[in-house]
């Protein structure tokens, strides 16, 4: 049998990029938020740290906005309304949130759920905004995104159809934004158990899209951090996952969010995977030269 030489490529990968999301993990407290920039920062070592702006008046109906939160006990108001309005940072608040995390040497970004949300926060030019996966149906919010703002988009697909999917990219392409875009790979849950992660569709954004967008990504609710690593060997090079300075606290996302130690951890092992997912750049490895020469045997 003739075995047809296949030739040793070494395959570019690039460095995975991890987003610190604190979302709402502040409680309302601009000096927490700044606190957990910092740790973001200094000790997690993240890419970027990104936070959310949503106008309450626009999402929610009166009999929304008037009702009782599902879960009182994680409640910073006497209804959903005034709990969705204490968490709100105002424009010059997310200022100094971008001017902190720039001083730390991150990127200062936050997901943007509605329109009025979105032209707010594109005055602060960040390099990137989000959509979420409860938004990205919104057809205005996405053409705002694609022909006012000259960042990256970067948009989850959570609780959404192919048919959505294909819908939301097509049309943030036609107005030219396909080169800025990235795409997550999510599972809207808090938190989400293993096997509904379903991280094959990774692969299959890839195949899909893969020459079409900036990147493909995964945004994880889940526990640990051993799926982001698998995530980053399906094709995935945008990682978001929720941050916390202590998963107990009050609030609903802390349960599903990585406490510092955790996400330095993650940080750590998508970047050693990051290096080692390569071909042999040669047969014979510089490294494995001498112990060749001392240990392998060959027929005379």
């Amino acid at each position: 049998m003739h075995l047809v030489p296949v030739p040793f490529v070494a395959v570019f990968t690039r460095s995975p990029f991890l987003i610190a999301e604190i979302g709402c993990n502040h409680g309302g407290d601009l000096g927490v938020a700044k606190k957990m920039v910092g740790v973001a920062a200094q000790f997690c070592e993240v890419a970027a740290v990104k936070f959310q702006k949503r106008e309450s008046s626009v999402l929610l109906s009166e009999e929304e906005y008037n009702a009782p939160h599902p879960n009182p006990g994680n409640s910073f108001g006497s209804t959903y309304g005034e709990h969705r309005e204490f968490l709100e940072f105002d424009v010059d608040q997310h200022r100094e949130l971008k001017i902190a995390a720039e001083a730390a040497g991150v990127v200062y970004s936050t997901s943007v759920w509605d329109v009025p949300s979105a032209e707010v926060m594109i005055q602060l030019e960040p390099a990137f905004l989000k959509v979420p996966s409860a938004s990205n149906l919104n057809n205005d919010l996405l053409k705002v995104l694609a022909l006012e703002y000259e960042g990256d988009i970067h948009v989850s697909l959570g609780m959404t159809t192919r048919a959505e999917e294909e819908h939301l990219i097509e049309s943030l392409a036609g107005w030219g934004a396909a080169h800025r875009l990235v795409v997550y790979a999510c599972t809207s849950g808090y938190p989400v158990p293993f096997e509904d992660l379903c991280l094959r569709e990774i692969e299959r954004l890839v195949d899909s899209y893969g020459n079409l967008v900036k990147g493909i990504g995964l945004s994880g609710h889940h526990l640990g951090i051993a799926a982001d690593v698998a995530a980053l060997a399906l094709g995935a090079t945008y990682f978001e996952r929720h941050f916390t300075l202590d998963r107990t606290s009050k609030g609903t996302d802390h349960a599903a969010s990585l406490e510092p130690d955790g996400l330095r951890k993650l940080n750590r092992d998508l970047r050693a995977v990051s290096k080692a997912l390569t071909f042999k750049s040669s047969e014979i490895l510089t490294i494995e030269e001498a112990q060749r020469a001392k240990l392998k045997w060959e027929p005379r």
